[in-house]
């Protein structure tokens, strides 16, 4: 993996799309100073200081269109969690479909995937995410949903260029196996932490909302939920509210 440090840029995925026919598959885009990031659905963002990762990912896999490219989020998702995990948090992360890490309930981590297309070709897929990795409690307190931070989490002062290191290598090391086997490779590690799971979920996808009992997460990823009239329903983009 090649890494591109940007001292200070609006968004790593905006400056990834915008710069896509210059930058190498397997690139890191990545900076400590993102000035206008934002969130899937678009979501506001907080910028939560500089000691955190505001990175994306940028590859350039077969120009046809793949199933299992959607999956990638969630692979990064697990990557995420488990990095996280290897500095003992008092609480595991967790996962809220489809890929928001979460550690006692608490927003941590945030993936922001995107196609980039032209001329009706694949032109690259840019995974963006930002972890908070150094924030303090009264920045958390003005992020407009639960949020913590891997600091207040474990009691320590997390070095970023280390985490950052940490998350390539193991994205990169589980990479190739999961274009080649897709999303069942991490199925049951992403089903250990679902947090969703046998419990009653609310799911937004664009302006429809699905109620029910989410009681599995299928072989390509999607959320199997069963509705108040016993009718299954699969989901396969959304977010549980």
């Amino acid at each position: 993996m090649e890494y591109l440090y940007l001292k200070s840029v609006d968004s790593t995925n905006k400056y990834a799309k915008e710069n896509i026919n210059d930058i190498n598959g397997m690139t890191v885009v990545y900076t400590f100073n993102q000035t206008a990031g934002r969130g899937r659905l678009e979501r506001k963002w907080k910028f939560a200081g500089e000691d955190n990762i505001y990175a994306t990912i940028v590859l350039k896999p077969s120009s046809e269109m793949k199933e299992v490219y959607s999956n990638l989020t969630q692979l990064l998702c697990i990557v995420l969690a488990e990095v996280i995990e290897e500095y003992n948090p008092i609480y595991p992360p967790k996962i809220k479909w489809p890929n928001d890490v979460r550690v006692n309930g608490k927003k941590i981590s945030g993936i922001l995937a995107e196609a980039v297309s032209g001329n009706n070709n694949l032109e690259g897929l840019i995974l963006g995410f930002g972890v908070n990795l150094n924030v303090s409690k009264e920045i958390l307190e003005q992020i407009d949903q639960p949020a913590t931070s891997l600091n207040i989490e474990t009691g320590e002062c997390i070095d970023k260029e280390k985490f950052l290191k940490k998350v390539i290598d193991k994205f990169c090391l589980l990479y190739n196996s999961f274009i080649e086997d897709g999303f069942i490779l991490i199925r049951d590690d992403y089903k250990k932490r679902a947090e969703f799971l046998n419990k009653e979920v609310s799911v937004r996808v664009f302006d429809k909302i699905y109620e029910g009992r989410a009681i599995d997460v299928t072989e390509n990823g999607a959320l199997k939920i069963i509705d108040k009239n016993n009718q299954e329903q699969i989901l396969y983009i959304g977010d549980i509210l």
